[in-house]
């Protein structure tokens, strides 16, 4: 079983618990955005097994009428066993959603997957009318010309700084640089975007930049936070705007909860508060 300390952070290790999880935000008005943990896959099988549990998901989710969509990562999928299986695998999970009306999130990871996952996203997403989206990370030097590309792409785009610690060639390694480049990706998305906006951040500044783009430019747009972070502000938010919460759940938690552990030290406070009982 997760330990109550990493299940602030994680909605148990089956789709039925991560789904009693999305009910219970559905009744505070969240949305949910729901990932199956696991990545970077050196085998077929573990990458098969998860399409198919997320093809599953797909179905409960719109069986059970919950306001949830779907994220998935490319390397959980086979990109590591090549561009191939990743969009084959990628391609059976968007079909089997839109089938049943379901978004699907593309996560980005790494540079070196910039392309291959922007190239997936911007197929998929025509083909499939808008049923699909993607994240961008501000940290990279590329992303500029990224959101200029997708910018008449009718899916949805995830702006978020970068978590990645990447090499200095192809990434700004100032946080106050980030800071400035993410401010002004936003502000063309609001400015040339039809809509399908995600603000992926947990910081105030930016969600009350983004809420002044939309007043400026009218442009529909969303906000997304992990589960665990900020919870009482995702409450507030939700009383006025479009909020969705980040759901990962499965048995490969552990990895998942120490990198949040190490992301923050609120979350460190957090947890040294539950161990010591308080």
């Amino acid at each position: 079983m997760i330990p109550p300390i990493a299940s602030r952070f994680v909605a148990g290790e089956s789709p039925a618990t991560a789904l009693e999880h999305v009910r219970s935000l559905n009744e505070r008005d969240i949305k949910a955005i729901v990932n199956l943990l696991g990545e970077h896959y050196d085998s077929r099988s573990p990458a098969e097994a998860d399409a198919a549990e997320y093809r599953s998901l797909v179905r409960d989710i719109a069986n059970s009428r919950l306001d949830a969509c779907i994220s998935v990562k490319p390397s959980q999928i086979g990109l590591d066993l090549g561009d191939d299986v990743f969009r084959a695998l990628l391609e059976e999970i968007v079909e089997e959603a839109a089938e049943h009306d379901v978004f699907v999130w593309i996560d980005m990871e790494d540079h070196t997957t910039t392309d291959v996952t922007l190239d997936a996203y911007e197929s998929l997403a025509r083909e499939y009318d808008g049923g699909v989206g993607v994240c961008v990370q501000a940290n990279l030097k590329r992303t500029e010309a990224d959101v200029e590309r997708l910018a008449d792409v009718p899916g949805k785009v995830r702006f978020v700084k970068g978590a990645y610690d990447e090499p200095a060639e192809v990434a700004y390694k100032d946080k106050a640089e980030v800071n400035r480049v993410y401010r002004e990706l936003l502000e063309y998305a609001f400015e040339h975007f039809d809509g399908g906006i995600a603000i992926g951040s947990h910081d105030p500044e930016f969600i009350e930049y983004g809420i002044e783009l939309h007043e400026e430019y009218g442009t529909d747009f969303e906000l997304q936070m992990l589960m665990g972070v900020r919870e009482d502000a995702q409450d507030e938010l939700a009383a006025e705007y479009e909020m969705w919460q980040y759901v990962p759940y499965g048995g490969r938690w552990k990895s998942y909860f120490y990198r949040r552990m190490m992301e923050r030290k609120e979350n460190v406070l957090f947890a040294a508060r539950a161990i010591l009982g308080r």
